[in-house]
């Protein structure tokens, strides 16, 4: 089956801030969902992505945060993801975010988390994040909670860059 791209939701739409529902199964329907995913995280280009972006409210992403193009990608697909350990330590990255496209900003996260989660055969897996995967991986799994990077921002700065996309979504209307 071929991968193929799916459209990115733009915010402020209502589906980014609904919480996802646990994935109860997981068919190939939903295993053909991860790879649309994947295709269209890549192709954005991103490093995240999670599945309310394109419009589905289960608890699906999808990440690969390796940054040089000489290495091996490294996909990953997580179903049900929880944060089940962070560490004291915090981290600030500037992130970004697809469905905001072009807006960036600093955002304080724990600097190490572990994660568990189901792989796309239903196996229960558990690894330790650091550095942008583990900045990468909270990001995404905020987005399953309804929660975007521009909710850790001062309201003037989040209700600016809300606009930015509401004309952005009006002037892609018009084209």
């Amino acid at each position: 089956m071929i991968a193929m791209k799916r459209p990115i939701l733009i915010h402020p739409d209502p589906r980014l801030k609904k919480t996802c529902a646990p994935v109860a199964d997981i068919s190939d329907e939903l295993r053909a969902l991860a790879d649309d995913m994947l295709e269209t995280m890549y192709d954005a280009p991103g490093i995240g992505l999670a599945a309310p972006q394109v419009g589905v409210l289960d608890r699906l992403i999808v990440l690969d945060c390796v940054k040089d193009e000489a290495a091996p990608a490294r996909p990953m697909v997580m179903f049900n993801p929880e944060v089940l350990a962070v560490s004291d330590e915090l981290n600030v990255y500037e992130e970004g975010c697809l469905s905001i496209p072009d807006q960036y900003a600093d955002v304080e996260r724990p600097r190490d988390v572990r994660i568990g989660w189901l792989d796309r055969d239903g196996n229960p897996q558990e690894q330790d994040f650091d550095g942008l995967w583990a900045t990468c991986v909270q990001h995404e799994i905020d987005h399953l909670n309804g929660k975007l990077f521009i909710d850790y921002l001062k309201p003037l700065r989040r209700q600016m860059i809300t606009r930015k996309m509401q004309k952005l979504k009006r002037e892609k209307a018009r084209a």
